[in-house]
């Protein structure tokens, strides 16, 4: 018999959910809660585990003009970001 996953641990392809009330970690005045994707890479174990978020292309849609701006003056890719395990959850 195989391994099984931990209940709850999230993998590369999972969808989704920023819990309410969270904000995007480079911007911390713009609550990204709600927001939806696809987990495309997961680094580190446990706690400490790290989740890169592709945006829903609704979500991309509907993001704030001025944080797209924000992100390109930056030089970051806004339909992208990280979050830890406990600021996400599956979405149906």
């Amino acid at each position: 018999m195989g391994k099984k996953k931990a209940a709850g641990k999230l993998a590369a392809g999972a969808r989704v959910r920023v819990k309410p009330g969270v904000a995007m970690p480079e911007f911390p005045e713009l609550d990204c809660g709600g927001w939806t994707g696809i987990v495309s890479e997961v680094s580190g174990k446990g706690a400490d585990a790290r989740y890169v978020i592709e945006w829903d292309e609704s979500v991309v849609s509907a993001m704030p003009a001025s944080y797209i701006s924000q992100c390109e003056a930056r030089q970051f890719y806004y339909r992208m970001a990280c979050f830890r395990g406990e600021a996400i959850e599956a979405a149906e």
